[in-house]
């Protein structure tokens, strides 16, 4: 239901748009800072102003982004204070109701804006375009988007303007960036050790294995409270998709794949997608999948996780679920039936476009785009996506050596959750050439990175996913009206057919309705929109 509800939320926003320019000036500056008459701006001011912006936090994190180490530097550096109206929930909802109000902020910090969003209050007024402010007032953004032009290309509206600002994250290139493989599969080795089982090589092979996970009591309590496999459905990196590839082109959280020709393809409608189904199907027959795996939410998924009870499970790393220990390692790429060995790449890429907007309610844009640029200096940048040093009140992601942000040991934190904590998040670019002169390479993400080179990506065939596409106003409201119809059908049908075995009598009715919510449609206009993105590579 995620996909209704997001596009619910810019459906809300564009019927609220009149609302939101009827304030006009006088209601907007109400929650805007005044015109503080600054030119030619250089920090730390002489005197403290302040800048007022609405922002997002992150659940774990402080409920007044000033809480921060990292604001509360930038503030002393800067004699700038933000006066931040922030959300732990339901930003979203509420941000849209802010904006229809008319009172606007100077700017939206972790703006969560798609593309739908941009270009509807770019249209109505709400935000102004920024690419005259970056080549003016913005020299570190300006420095980057000049050495790697398709980050201003991915960040530029199909009218030429930039209406919003990117958070950018290298780590590798291509497709052996770190986001080629989202939902990694990971097996418990400890229970393979003590059942004298070989790590799986084949998906039949898998089966065997969680048949012995199941009856054998690889925890030795004497209790029957193993679980052999288990995912979040439609989970994102805990969802099963990663398993799909040995029957055919796999499948991801896109369901798109672009094949070596540049030929845009649709995965939930191949064969190769229903034998997944069937080999998932049979899984569910021997009783091999967690009874949970189709409702349950993050926190259920961790706590058993935590508990070691899974045999086979997936997430993006495996120490915010069972933890960093020998207990689990990755799950090889599985030969499939016809004994080939694939992995779909993941759409994911180290960028977003959504992380920062002013708004037409600004009266100090030199300021404003000055302060933000500062979230583009290296230091900052690496600090804003991971955390600070110095911090006596929390645990420390680095420690200042010099000029260098260096990584400390995790100790046992979670990432995910200690980054929440102390992050900005927000705008910033973390390029490869910073790892060993601005920053060394998170442990984390070097370990990530080391295992997909030794397990995933030799078998990676696909040369290109699909990319950012910044797709025209009427294409984006198109793209999400089938979609919202089309992606709860397919985790619908999904779940049934491995719970009941139908797929071979339902498939035929299945791509019927695939055809009539807008398959066809849906693949014209992403198959446009990546033959125009690739043409202004060229």
């Amino acid at each position: 239901m995620r996909t209704k509800k997001w596009f619910l939320g810019f459906a809300l926003v564009s019927t609220l748009m009149l609302g939101a320019c009827s304030g006009g000036k006088e209601g907007s500056s109400k929650a805007s800072s005044p015109d503080y008459e600054l030119k030619d701006v250089q920090f730390p001011l002489e005197e403290k102003v302040t800048l007022k912006m609405l922002s997002q936090s992150a659940p774990l994190a402080p409920n007044d982004p000033n809480d921060k180490l990292i604001f509360q530097r930038l503030e002393d550096g800067t004699n700038v204070h933000i006066d931040w109206t922030n959300y732990n929930s339901d930003f979203v909802e509420r941000r849209n109701l802010d904006i229809a109000s008319g009172e606007l902020p100077d700017a939206i910090f972790n703006a969560g804006a798609g593309d739908y969003d941009l270009l509807s209050w770019a249209e109505s007024g709400v935000i102004i375009p920024l690419e005259d402010l970056i080549d003016d007032y913005m020299p570190n953004l300006k420095k980057i988007f000049d050495e790697y032009p398709e980050y201003r290309q991915l960040s530029t509206a199909p009218d030429g303007h930039i209406y919003s600002l990117p958070w950018i994250e290298e780590l590798g290139a291509g497709k052996e960036s770190i986001h080629t493989v989202n939902d990694m599969a990971w097996i418990n080795v400890e229970w393979l050790d003590k059942l004298d089982l070989e790590m799986p090589k084949t998906t039949d092979d898998l089966i065997k294995v969680l048949e012995a996970f199941k009856t054998q009591d690889p925890n030795g309590n004497g209790e029957a409270d193993e679980i052999p496999f288990t995912f979040i459905n439609n989970g994102g990196n805990e969802d099963l998709k990663f398993l799909f590839a040995p029957f055919g082109e796999g499948d991801n959280d896109d369901h798109t794949v672009v094949d070596n020709d540049g030929n845009v393809v649709f995965t939930a409608d191949k064969d190769g997608y229903k034998n997944a189904v069937k080999y998932f199907n049979e899984m569910w027959e021997k009783g091999l999948i967690d009874q949970e795996a189709f409702e349950q939410d993050w926190n259920t998924f961790v706590a058993k996780g935590k508990d070691h009870r899974y045999g086979v499970y997936f997430s993006w790393d495996k120490a915010n679920v069972s933890g960093m220990n020998d207990s689990y390692d990755v799950l090889p790429v599985l030969e499939g039936p016809d004994g080939k060995k694939h992995v779909t790449r993941t759409n994911g890429m180290g960028f977003s476009r959504d992380r920062f907007v002013i708004t037409s309610a600004n009266k100090n844009l030199e300021l404003t785009a000055k302060w933000i640029d500062k979230m583009y200096e290296p230091l900052q940048s690496v600090q804003n996506n991971w955390g600070t040093y110095g911090d006596d009140k929390s645990p420390n992601i680095f420690e200042l050596d010099g000029d260098m942000l260096k990584h400390l040991p995790l100790n046992g934190e979670a990432p995910g959750e200690l980054r929440q904590k102390t992050e900005a998040a927000g705008p910033l670019a973390i390029l490869d050439s910073y790892y060993g002169t601005v920053t060394t390479m998170p442990d984390d993400a070097k370990w990530r990175l080391d295992l997909m080179h030794e397990h995933y990506l030799p078998y990676v065939s696909n040369e290109n996913n699909f990319p950012r596409v910044f797709f025209e106003k009427e294409e984006t409201d198109r793209l999400a009206r089938i979609e919202t119809d089309m992606w709860d059908y397919i985790y619908r049908k999904r779940a049934e057919w491995i719970t009941n075995g139908k797929v071979d009598e339902e498939w035929d009715e299945y791509l019927a309705e695939l055809k009539r919510v807008g398959i066809d449609e849906w693949l014209q206009i992403k198959q446009d929109g990546y033959d125009r993105f690739t043409k202004g590579t060229e």
